[in-house]
């Protein structure tokens, strides 16, 4: 009997870990290893006494690969814990873009106004290029970056999400 296809979901995990050299080699190695894709990854130390980092992964698979990622980060050795942030409900989910700009004239004027409209900060100026700092959901950064384009987009940095479950229980 044929199983019906599954769905592929976006999912964000958020796996708190050891603050310690490889830990994130090791952590990323298992998503290359078993050909899985890492759409965003951000890590940073969260809990400076007990020397833990919380890594977060935005990733993409069916449930049943969603749920295999889950179950073989538990297994590494410097996991404490893994929570599938998606599966919780709908997390808080945050990113940070630097946008380079060149633009004279009327495009000059276009890119302040989205700017503006996309509540982007103007973080640096030139007689020709600005560079806007814009937060938010990933979707609003990637449709800001869509309609500069045009524009005359130079450049992007972008930090990667950082997400957070809603409500009172913590990771």
């Amino acid at each position: 009997m044929l199983q019906p296809l599954q769905e592929v979901e976006s999912h964000t995990l958020s796996v708190l870990v050891d603050n310690e050299p490889g830990v994130l080699a090791r952590v990323i190695g298992l998503f290359s290893g078993r050909g899985y894709n890492i759409d965003s990854l951000t890590v940073s130390e969260t809990e400076h006494e007990q020397h833990l980092s919380r890594i977060t992964i935005a990733t993409a698979g069916t449930p049943m690969v969603i749920e295999q990622i889950r179950h073989q980060l538990e297994r590494l050795v410097p996991v404490h814990r893994v929570v599938d942030l998606t599966a919780g409900g709908k997390p808080l989910e945050r990113e940070l873009a630097l946008i380079k700009v060149a633009g004279q004239g009327e495009h000059r004027v276009e890119a302040l106004r989205l700017a503006d409209a996309y509540r982007a900060q103007v973080i640096d100026a030139t007689t020709d290029h600005f560079v806007f700092e814009i937060t938010g959901r990933t979707s609003k950064i990637d449709q800001f970056i869509a309609i500069l384009k045009p524009l005359g987009l130079v450049e992007i940095a972008r930090t990667g999400v950082a997400a957070i479950q809603r409500g009172a229980d913590a990771m």
